[in-house]
């Protein structure tokens, strides 16, 4: 494995940073208190190349590998501290923009991909129902065969982009008696008739990824809106997961590397007891601890890169990134509202913010339990 970047890459990296960095974070303890979604944000991403990044010229990508789309998401993290406008956008990328890509025809790519790729159509997925979570596949939505489609009944829980969206891929059984057999995508345009989204769904952190609930009444379906063939629902949710498992939490090397450094520059400038406090060996202590973290979790995610780059299958590798990768930004973040003091507690210092965001982190593609159990059966236990 060669983690070294070549000077274009590098480059690319600041590129990303200089650009976050400028256009991203104006008014943003203002949106995070109200949650508001910024559509400008994300239409600038996506003139700038951000949602293209890994998918291919015809569709209006940049056809960029794994590890340089991994690098700029990076530097996305460390320049822009809107925490929930990146999760959406990698929401976007892998759990729908991917499965499409991989098991769509044509004409469905055609019709998605590049809007999507542009900024002019949001994307998102519903899997998770009231009743079903980490359970996947336990599912209560139905799509009932019917003369030229199928006809949908149930609801989606927890769908990150949901209000804002203008298609959704989402999955539902055609038969519970085949359990995860039965499951089959399907992509729905917002303008179905029979399918609605409930209210924004407030929320601890991510604030400003709006999320709401997909229901489904009646809602017919064309044959042509099916992804992939009838039963390969499970299959297409594992692709996107070890997609989303390898890449979603990439933005947060970058956010933890920012941690860092405001919190080495806060130990040098804040003195206590006559010295700045970075001299008393437990504040020392605890940003190393940081930094150990940060350098653990990159070597992690570079390797879940690197495997997909090469074309293999990164099942516990996706699993073990995602698990260290998203207990490590939570840590990082009392660490560094712990360094901060009571300046780190204020929402105007903008520290309290990044511990909210990484909540979910534990939570969403698959909650840290679930990884361990994913590794443990990769072990034989």
């Amino acid at each position: 494995m060669d983690f070294s970047w070549s000077e274009e890459q590098i480059e690319f990296k600041r590129n990303v940073i200089q650009f976050a960095q400028k256009e991203l974070n104006g008014g943003l303890i203002e949106r995070d208190q109200n949650s508001e979604f910024s559509r400008e944000g994300w239409q600038k991403c996506a003139q700038f190349g951000i949602i293209g990044l890994p998918f291919p010229e015809k569709y209006g990508g940049m056809e960029a590998d794994v590890l340089t789309t991994m690098l700029a998401m990076e530097g996305l993290g460390y320049g822009c501290k809107d925490n929930g406008l990146i999760f959406g956008i990698n929401a976007q990328m892998w759990s729908v923009m991917q499965p499409i890509l991989t098991f769509g025809t044509e004409e469905q790519r055609e019709k998605y991909l590049p809007p999507m790729i542009r900024g002019e159509m949001i994307g998102a997925h519903g899997m998770s129902e009231p009743d079903s979570g980490s359970d996947a596949y336990s599912l209560r939505t139905r799509a009932e065969k019917v003369n030229g489609g199928y006809v949908l009944n149930g609801a989606k829980m927890f769908v990150s982009n949901a209000p804002v969206a203008d298609v959704s891929v989402v999955f539902a059984t055609v038969d519970p008696k085949r359990g995860m057999w039965g499951v089959t995508g399907f992509i729905v345009d917002h303008d179905t008739p029979g399918f609605s989204v409930s209210r924004h769904i407030d929320k601890m952190g991510l604030r400003t990824s709006p999320m709401g609930e997909l229901i489904f009444q009646d809602c017919f379906l064309p044959e042509e809106n099916r992804l992939g063939p009838v039963g390969a629902g499970a299959n297409i949710f594992k692709d996107s997961m070890e997609w989303e498992r390898s890449c979603i939490l990439g933005s947060h090397i970058g956010g933890m590397e920012r941690q860092i450094e405001e919190s080495i520059q806060y130990a040098r400038e804040r003195e206590q007891f006559g010295q700045p406090i970075g001299k008393f060996q437990s504040v020392a202590n605890r940003i190393v601890d940081m930094k150990v973290r940060l350098e653990t979790a990159r070597l992690l995610l570079y390797k879940v890169a690197w495997l997909k780059s090469q074309g293999q299958t990164a099942v516990m590798e996706a699993a073990l990134a995602k698990l260290y990768l998203s207990e490590s930004f939570v840590a990082s973040g009392i660490d560094a509202i712990k360094t901060h003091g009571g300046y780190g507690y204020m929402t105007e210092f903008e520290v309290e913010r990044d511990l909210r965001d990484a909540i979910g982190g534990m939570l969403y593609s698959g909650t840290s339990d679930i990884q361990r159990n994913i590794i443990a059966r990769l072990l034989g236990l």
